[in-house]
């Protein structure tokens, strides 16, 4: 019948929409910067709390953030031997959300299409939405948290703070990491006081994509400037 062509058709369009859709994990990042290195001084070591020495987790982030430093030509080297130390704080935080959702009132049992009842009065209906009401609904959400502290060795002079931050559903900040080190190493160093955001793509498996980042790209801004990147 004509209804069943036209409900097949527009369900294939929607998957096709959604098959090309990239989704993103937004950062951000905020930095603090006096930095004036070269990449021929870019030798640096981890520097640990007590709480954070002989712990496998620190070293798990450790591992991710020397790889984004490698990146910007940074290499891992004894303490001795280091120009900078590295040091790394994170945590993650757990919140409550409440949306309101509308509600929908159907009167027409049927019939169904692929397990969902058409209803001309109700959202997938042309002549819809039309909610009767709303009710509030809590979601649990999660923020993580990144911080890098790049000092001088020699002297303790701090040269670059930064700071990377995003919420999601997911609580493990394992899988936040790789996402959180990426923004917050993206475009280093970036000038004092900058805050910005950076939206990196997901692959399939909710791991992080290798397609172009997202509104990731800032223009340079003086030292005693701040900027943000929407």
């Amino acid at each position: 019948m004509k209804l069943d062509r036209l409900t097949r058709h527009a369900a294939l369009v929607l998957a096709t929409l959604l098959a090309g859709c990239t989704t993103y994990v937004t950062t951000q990042v905020t930095a603090f910067s006096d930095w004036s290195g070269s990449d021929a001084t870019r030798t640096y070591a981890f520097t640990r709390t007590l709480d954070q020495k002989n712990n496998l987790e620190q070293a798990t982030y450790e591992q991710i953030v020397a790889n984004e430093l490698a990146l910007h030509a940074f290499r891992q080297t004894d303490e001795r031997d280091a120009h900078y130390l590295v040091a790394l704080a994170y945590g993650m935080r757990s919140d409550t959300v409440t949306v309101a959702q509308p509600v929908y009132y159907s009167p027409w049992p049927g019939p169904y299409y692929w397990g969902r009842p058409f209803d001309p009065w109700g959202p997938w209906g042309p002549w819809g939405p039309y909610p009767t009401g709303y009710v509030n609904q809590s979601y649990p959400v999660y923020t993580h948290l990144l911080g890098i502290r790049i000092t001088d060795r020699a002297t303790g002079k701090e040269m670059y703070n930064v700071t990377a931050r995003n919420t999601d559903e997911e609580s493990s900040l394992i899988a936040a990491m790789p996402f959180l080190a990426r923004s917050a190493m993206s475009d280093f160093p970036m000038a004092n006081g900058v805050v910005r955001t950076v939206k990196l793509p997901v692959d399939g498996k909710g791991g992080m994509s290798n397609e172009v980042a997202a509104d990731s790209a800032a223009p340079p801004v003086p030292a005693s400037g701040a900027k943000t990147v929407q």
